[in-house]
């Protein structure tokens, strides 16, 4: 993979010194932003030592990024797990600075990093600094701000739009998590496909707040020259007021040939996955996260995917081919690519209804119900939209069904008027 790279940080138009840090590993494709706080100079304290804490344990733990990449053993979940332990190390160097030097007590600093390797990005977060995704010119949010703000927008009791009139205003700052603080934190991770052309914002909410609209980022970031556009969206935040330090940290995949299947695929995977009504409602970063969950199937033409009166806890999106269902040998329908079929077994035990076969060659993402319960027992705020979405499906399967024998009932309740048709008939004659 090869990568572009161009960094900015500013200390703004209204602040007297930049709290801000950022580090770039280019060996390591490690790429980290971290906003302090504090007062008296402890922020920037605390950010310095988070960016270089983090390198030094992501560097120290290599050896299992570079098995993840060669496929010699480590997986994704081994990586994840590298990028929380090297923000839990530098929680702990900060606190414990803290306790050292009593008039730093209390600092702490929000860090977003991101590790790039050979098709798979990771990222590690906290705080309300940001990760954005630009792709297929549009921009997509990574990292979940933990903030005060958005906590109570999480929760209903907030709208975006009534912020700058509430009594929040003055709390937009406040973050509920941050590197530090405490001896550990929760670190929010996350990983995801990386292809070519794909471009990555890592910034503090200096830049950030100034940019309300994912489409002006678009804007300034549709650009090729790297950095000239780091440049420019911190250019975006002085000229917006500058009320804080800025620092952008801008990457961009370089695009390369015999990558266009793979970029189809990822591609036509979310598609598939935002077309079905159960996951509909779900941002990008969402289905990323439900992505993670599935298995990719193949089967040959005439293979058996799920048999009629057999147990089931799968649920399966068929990305490429047909499928016919049947029961036994009467038939029931085709499926293509983009259909779904067997999402009762996420939530029942009940045997397979019907039979499934491919009648030609095809490809299917596979969820199944250990890790849908998985998703819903680990993300609250996820969770929520799936189930609110297999309610709404049920209810649609009752109302159809309820509908089909209010049909079958009238249709039962109807008097046979076949004798007196005859006889109208034999007296006209």
């Amino acid at each position: 993979m090869q990568v572009e790279f161009w960094a900015v940080t500013d200390t703004g138009k209204q602040r007297s010194h930049n709290e801000d840090n950022y580090l770039i590993d280019k060996n390591l494709r490690l790429f980290v932003v971290a906003d302090g706080m504090g007062g008296h100079a402890a922020g920037e304290v605390a950010s310095s030592l988070c960016v270089r804490r983090v390198r030094d344990a992501v560097g120290e733990n290599r050896d299992i990024i570079e098995s993840f990449e060669s496929g010699r053993g480590a997986d994704r979940n081994d990586v994840l797990h590298v990028l929380e332990h090297a923000v839990q190390a530098a929680c702990s160097a900060i606190y414990e600075r803290a306790q050292e030097q009593p008039d730093k007590r209390g600092m702490g600093t929000t860090c977003s990093l991101l590790l790039l390797t050979n098709e798979r990005g990771f990222l590690a977060h906290v705080g309300d600094s940001r990760i954005y995704l630009m792709r297929d010119r549009q921009v997509h949010q990574l990292s979940e701000d933990h903030s005060l703000v958005n906590e109570l927008a999480r929760r209903g009791k907030l709208r975006p739009d009534q912020i700058d009139s509430s009594v929040y205003r003055d709390f937009r700052n406040a973050v509920t998590r941050a590197v530090g603080v405490y001896e550990s934190v929760e670190v929010d991770t996350l990983d995801f496909d990386v292809l070519p052309g794909d471009r990555f914002v890592l910034c503090s909410d200096g830049l950030h707040f100034y940019f309300n609209e994912l489409e002006q980022m678009s804007a300034v970031l549709d650009h090729d020259d790297v950095r000239a556009a780091t440049q420019r969206l911190v250019d975006v935040a002085n000229a917006g007021g500058g009320h804080d330090n800025i620092t952008a940290v801008v990457v961009r995949v370089a695009v390369s040939a015999g990558e266009e299947q793979r970029v189809r695929d990822v591609s036509l995977k979310l598609e598939v996955l935002k077309g079905m009504p159960l996951f509909s409602y779900l941002g990008y970063k969402e289905l990323v996260r439900v992505l993670n969950s599935m298995q990719v199937r193949d089967y040959a033409e005439g293979g058996s995917i799920i048999r009629e009166g057999a147990p089931g806890d799968e649920l399966f999106l068929i990305l490429d081919g047909e499928v016919r269902l049947h029961k036994g040998e009467t038939f029931v329908a085709t499926l293509h690519r983009g259909d779904h079929f067997g999402e009762m077994a996420l939530v029942d035990n009940a045997p397979r209804s019907a039979s499934g076969t491919a009648s030609a060659t095809a490809r299917l993402l596979v969820l199944r119900r250990v890790d849908f319960y998985e998703i819903i027992r680990s993300e609250s705020a996820l969770s929520v939209k799936l189930l609110w979405s297999l309610v709404q499906v049920l209810v649609r399967r009752l109302r159809k069904t309820t509908a089909d024998l209010s049909g079958a009932r009238a249709e039962a309740a109807l008097p046979d008027l076949t004798s007196d048709a005859f006889d109208d008939t034999t007296s006209n004659r």
